[in-house]
């Protein structure tokens, strides 16, 4: 596994090595010792399949307030997407920026996403399937939700915004109420 860091401080990109043979392929999607660098012990005890059926979709962009702050790892296993992190601690210089990578099913790349970013992707092609390993649970009453098309963030998605569920769409805007993440 190669580590490559990204803009912002802990997003980091994750490069695996397959190995391929007349049989196909086999990749290490993780390894606790390898990863230690990013968190000693990192521990995923919740682990989701997000299916996404068409192109242009938009999940995201979501959060969790501390205590149920998370870091996810994700892996795109079917299809392509543009995935998107927005730094949202408040104490970081990179305040309210985003950061992008392109998950492919047929490269070997992955994202870590430190507690403090809130996550979203765009589906680049039909039939996208993405495993999410996230170090907390889930919490409804620790969720939060930002709107893909906030000017606040000029999130650039490189397709038209064809489906986004009602509940993204209907995210407040940031404004000066926005507390951000105090970690």
């Amino acid at each position: 596994m190669k580590l490559l860091p990204t803009s912002l401080a802990g997003l980091t990109v994750i490069e695996t090595a397959p190995i391929i043979d007349e049989r196909g392929s086999f990749v290490r999607a993780f390894c606790e010792d390898e990863l230690a660098i990013l968190r000693p012990d990192l521990h995923f005890p919740q682990i989701n399949l997000s299916i996404t059926q068409q192109r242009g979709t938009v999940r995201g962009m979501h959060f969790q307030r501390p205590p149920a702050a998370e870091a996810k790892l994700i892996r795109c296993v079917r299809g392509r997407v543009f995935d998107v992190a927005v730094d949202l601690r408040v104490s970081s210089a990179t305040y309210l920026h985003w950061h992008a990578v392109e998950l492919d099913a047929n490269a070997s790349l992955q994202v870590f996403i430190p507690e403090g970013f809130a996550h979203g992707f765009q589906a680049l092609s039909d039939d996208v399937q993405l495993i999410y390993m996230h170090t907390a649970r889930w919490s409804r009453e620790h969720e939060g939700t930002l709107r893909h098309d906030d000017p606040a963030l000029a999130i650039v998605w490189p397709l038209p915004v064809l489906h986004i569920s009602a509940k993204d769409h209907s995210a407040p805007l940031i404004d000066d109420d926005f507390a951000g993440i105090h970690a």
